[in-house]
């Protein structure tokens, strides 16, 4: 019982660990082109890469990102 306790402590610390490294941001465009230069650009300034998680579109894209260091 005791080590799935220890397990059980080791996994969330783990994931809050994670959560500190990782960013998440989001950009407002006309089109997927523009939306992703945006949230390129802002992964430039801070010297981290990113991954687009969302995109959605109707009059506009707005997509989402997470930014890792």
């Amino acid at each position: 019982m005791k080590s799935i306790k220890t397990f059980v402590a080791v996994a969330a610390l783990s994931l809050l660990s994670f959560g500190s490294f990782a960013q998440s941001l989001s950009a407002n465009a006309s089109t997927l082109d523009r939306a992703e230069a945006i949230i390129a650009a802002k992964a430039a300034e801070q010297g981290a890469s990113y991954k687009i998680t969302s995109a959605q579109f109707d009059n506009r894209v707005h997509m989402t990102a997470e930014l890792t260091h």
